[in-house]
């Protein structure tokens, strides 16, 4: 394991063996879960892992991220909102409750 990975929270990959994660293989699980889970720390630490295009280009691609989510990226990497798949193309059913 990279030790830069080794400094992400565990808790955010409580369905994987964070011990195999590989940063090149499992980089768009890291960047997804620390977009959607993570803090401002978390978000710096990332940016000193992967590229700033990698980042981009990956969160772009994400099928789901919650509106606050999807806002705070937009702005935080520059990046408009019609730029995102998960803003194109929204859920078809939204989801009955907001918690």
């Amino acid at each position: 394991m990279d030790s830069s990975l080794a400094q992400l929270n565990k808790a955010y990959f409580w369905d994987v063996d964070f011990n195999k994660l590989d940063k090149s293989k499992s980089m768009r699980l890291i960047i997804e879960r620390v977009i959607n889970l993570g803090n401002l720390s978390d978000l710096k630490l990332i940016r000193k892992i992967y590229t700033e295009e990698e980042i981009r280009k990956t969160i772009c691609n994400l099928n789901y991220l919650d509106r606050k989510t999807l806002h705070f990226a937009s702005l935080f990497f520059n990046i408009p909102k019609t730029s995102f798949k998960c803003y194109t193309k929204k859920q078809s059913v939204p989801i009955p409750w907001n918690y």
